[in-house]
């Protein structure tokens, strides 16, 4: 299956499963600081266990994962929208997408994150490629809005937009609502807002001034 994926999708699958398995081997808090910690986090929580904040975890907490079920589930998203976007962006734009998607949810985690810790919540450090997997589904769906999409659970087809939507929805009301504690809601969302954004600015489209710098129409 490798040798049918473009290079960058493949560089991006083989890189998560490294680092999954240096997270394997070395155990421990070894890699904690490449994690996405929290602005805020003072001495006393850190000789706990915590980590300050680093600008390089913008990026590095992207590529760990907590388990294998969660490499699995963002791995086999990349490769379900990732090569055909790869495919038709080219390698640069994609991984540029990609990263900037991860970044941007980031972002946005880390404001939710810092200001619970301001609240006087305990810091927790946010890891996985989920940010980026919801920005390339979210350009999948714009790109081939009427492309028919498999469900695995529950195993249901539909169009790419409408699967956009639905997955956007359910993430926004279990953010808001708090509904499964644990895992990074409003990253997810951060990583959809950014990638609209880039796609946004490539096709100069508002906010972005007309005549932006898109190479091709897309």
């Amino acid at each position: 299956m490798l040798n049918n994926l473009p290079p960058i999708t493949k560089a991006l699958l083989i890189a998560n499963a490294v680092v999954f398995l240096l997270q394997w081997l070395l155990g421990g808090t070894t890699l904690d600081p490449l994690m996405l910690w929290p602005i805020g986090v003072d001495a006393f929580t850190v000789l706990a266990g915590a980590q300050q904040f680093g600008p390089w975890q913008l990026l590095t907490y992207g590529f760990l994962h907590g388990d294998l079920a969660h490499l699995l589930f963002n791995m086999l998203a990349l490769v379900m929208f990732g090569a055909q976007l790869e495919y038709t962006w080219g390698q640069k734009r994609f991984l540029t997408y990609f990263l900037v998607c991860v970044v941007g949810a980031g972002l946005c985690q880390l404001g939710i994150g810092s200001w619970a810790v301001a609240q006087g919540s305990l810091p927790y450090a946010t890891l996985g490629a989920s940010g980026g997997v919801f920005g390339l589904l979210l350009a999948y769906g714009m790109l081939f809005p009427h492309q028919r999409v498999m469900l695995l659970i529950p195993p249901i087809p539909m169009k790419a937009r409408t699967l956009v939507i639905v997955f956007g929805a359910i993430t926004l009301f279990m953010g808001l609502t708090g509904t499964q504690a644990g895992v990074a809601h409003f990253a997810h969302l951060g990583g959809m807002l950014f990638g609209w954004l880039l796609i946004r600015y490539w096709r100069g489209q508002p906010p972005f001034r007309r005549g932006g710098p898109r190479a091709r129409r897309f």
